[in-house]
């Protein structure tokens, strides 16, 4: 029995190399088909985000694919070569995958430790390498843990409530606080980089629809609007898009304000006093402070935010240590649950092997010595069950005693060789 996770994610190895290493949607199906046909004893399950890109393995007999064999696979399938990626993997086996699988599941491996999208992520990558059967009884057991673990983390501690990336802190600690609710609401964004997409990200996840993408380079905002349903505007018709909006999320490169006091003074009375929500993330500001005082602009930057981000961290990293003790908790457990599969058949096996000749050495006896009367064949029968026990006790204990500190495969296979156990 064994179990392995074989990847490279956000902690050792840059975005360049998950790149090269990312698989979409449709390459996932292709990826899991081939990998069965080449390992057809083998489960697998793929992972790929933005932040990491994870196979992992079980087999219950045989041989398991080695650390190179999975780094060919996952470097061959993009016709990259294996030697350029193996010093940006990482390899966990039996205890250490599975702890690794609960941490990635609960958001504690996560580039931002608590963000709830790779738990859904997690489950999909499951259900997709079900729904192509390359998922047996140890990945299934192995991945409904995670998720069970999960959801441990999230309702046990308070992780999850304390954001402490700046677009979800945005969103979760300010936004939110003005907002009731997103999807009846105009979000404006102004620039195309990633800090904005990111912020839109969340928001979406609150059920923004109305998006609308200002950009000096017209073909960037058609394109970042593409990706989010929503429309581009042209750079000239800023002020009107500015009277129209709810939110507002600001990431230019500009080296001054492109909104200055003056300029705003024209949208607010157009506005009718209605409540606009700006998030400057750009630095320098893209909105002049003064704007920030007039009456319903809500106007936060990132030094807002920044604080904000730190009381959260502080928040969160008092969180950690519960969070971390429900996994090993839970890995202590789903560890021994597989020391006990896989020594409970043996145990189970050589048990029924050696009281075989014992059935067939009372029955000779009792053929024998056809007088003796039923108490004393009782007597007869639990003494030698009392010898086949103490016979069998050492085997077993050894057995014990190695299931505690791993998953015993070699001592497995060598009472199964030395007392001939089939099956």
């Amino acid at each position: 029995m064994h179990l392995q996770v074989v990847g490279c994610s956000h902690h050792n190895a840059s975005i360049e190399v998950r790149e090269r290493l990312a698989f979409s949607g449709e390459q996932t199906c292709a990826a899991l088909e081939e990998f069965g046909r080449r390992f057809p004893e083998v489960e697998s399950v793929l992972l790929s985000t933005c932040n990491r890109v994870e196979i992992y393995t079980a087999t219950e007999s045989g041989d398991a694919p080695s650390l190179n064999e999975l780094a060919g696979f996952l470097a061959g399938f993009h016709g990259h070569c294996p030697r350029e990626f193996l010093p940006h993997l990482y390899h966990h086996v039996d205890r250490e995958a599975v702890r690794h699988l609960f941490t990635v599941a609960s958001s504690l491996d996560s580039m931002v430790v608590g963000e709830p999208q790779i738990l859904a992520q997690v489950k999909q990558a499951y259900q997709s390498a079900a729904g192509h059967e390359s998922v047996g009884p140890l990945l299934h057991a192995a991945f409904q843990a995670a998720l069970k673990v999960a959801r441990r983390v999230a309702c046990e501690t308070r992780i999850h409530h304390h954001r402490v990336s700046i677009p979800s802190v945005a969103v979760a600690d300010f936004a939110e606080q003005i907002f009731e609710r997103f999807d009846d609401k105009r979000t404006l964004v102004i620039g195309a980089g990633e800090m904005a997409e990111e912020t839109l990200q969340y928001l979406k996840d609150k059920g923004a629809r109305d998006v609308t993408v200002v950009n000096r380079s017209d073909g960037r905002a058609v394109e970042l609007a593409a990706r989010w349903q929503g429309k581009a505007a042209p750079w000239e018709r800023l002020d009107e898009a500015i009277v129209e909006a709810d939110l507002v999320i600001s990431t230019t490169g500009a080296d001054e304000p492109i909104v200055t006091a003056e300029r705003f003074a024209a949208i607010e009375s157009a506005r009718a006093g209605r409540p606009l929500f700006v998030l400057d993330l750009a630095v320098p500001r893209d909105f002049d402070p003064a704007v920030g005082e007039r009456p319903e602009v809500y106007l936060y930057s990132v030094d807002d935010l920044r604080a904000a981000c730190q009381r959260n961290r502080q928040a969160r990293d008092k969180e950690l240590p519960a969070a971390e003790r429900i996994i090993e908790d839970e890995t202590e457990r789903f560890v021994a649950e597989l020391r006990h599969r896989a020594t409970g058949p043996v145990i189970q096996r050589l048990r029924e092997e050696w009281h075989k000749p014992k059935e067939e050495e009372l029955r000779r006896l009792w053929n024998k010595l056809p007088d003796l009367d039923d108490r004393a064949k009782e007597e007869i029968r639990q003494s030698f069950d009392r010898l086949v026990n103490k016979l069998l006790h050492p085997p077993l204990e050894s057995l014990r005693d190695e299931s505690r500190h791993g998953l015993p495969s070699t001592l497995l296979d060598a009472v199964a060789k030395l007392f001939r156990l089939k099956d």
